[in-house]
């Protein structure tokens, strides 16, 4: 029997594994509040500046 066990909780982590390496967050990076912020006050330089 616990050769089996053995056998079974290996290639679970196996599968399990390699499931994890197929679902990759899609997500996007997450900015802080601050980086935002800078992001927007140069975009509004460069609108400024092309006007």
């Amino acid at each position: 029997m616990n050769r089996k066990k053995k056998m079974n909780t290996i290639l679970k982590k196996k599968v399990k594994k390699m499931n994890a390496k197929l679902h990759t967050d899609n997500k996007p990076k997450y900015v802080s509040k601050a980086d935002r912020a800078k992001l927007a006050e140069e975009e509004d330089k460069q609108v400024t500046d092309v006007e």
